[in-house]
């Protein structure tokens, strides 16, 4: 993860919350089987913030209680601009890698189950993004959040490189 992570406090925020995955587990023992629950949820608060988490219980509503409380504990903010993202960046997570770029304004969220669930809960309405390794679920999730956190607004490379913002967009 980079250095350049910016933590989020929940307690002045609207966060709604979003399932990505419930996956049901088994484990047999001498006397039966026992079913167990977990839970993949994303949440965010539409304007820059996003955050996962995964929750395991006995009972479906229960592991999502448990995945909401431990997603708003991993909220990080996320630079958006014009409705989509600063730049392309890739991400990465175990076998999940993810590609996200910026859009033209109205072309809406193009991206598969996972990764959508994690743009629109950040706020993004404009961006192309495909993921390109694995499919499970939670490393697409975690991919496109370490994509997300790996992005630089315009302000801190026009600071960080001492040049005006005109010459950032212009080169």
């Amino acid at each position: 993860m980079s250095a350049n992570i910016q933590r989020v406090k929940t307690s002045e925020l609207e966060l709604k919350e979003k399932l990505v995955n419930v996956g049901r587990v088994t484990k047999v023992t001498k006397g039966g089987r026992t079913f167990t629950f977990s839970a993949l949820v994303v949440v965010g608060d539409g304007n820059g913030v996003v955050g996962h988490g995964l929750g395991k219980a006995r009972e479906v509503s229960e592991a999502i209680t448990k995945a909401t409380e431990d997603a708003k504990k991993n909220l990080v903010k996320v630079p958006i601009l014009h409705g989509t993202i600063p730049h392309e960046q890739l991400g990465k997570f175990g076998a999940g890698k993810v590609r996200i770029a910026p859009a033209s304004h109205g072309t809406g969220v193009i991206a598969g189950g996972a990764m959508r669930a994690v743009l629109e809960s950040a706020g993004i309405t404009d961006v192309l993004a495909k993921s390109l390794g694995s499919s499970n679920p939670h490393n697409v999730v975690k991919a496109t959040v370490d994509a997300l956190t790996n992005l630089r607004d315009p302000l801190t490379v026009a600071n960080n490189r001492g040049i005006g913002m005109k010459k950032v967009f212009n080169g």
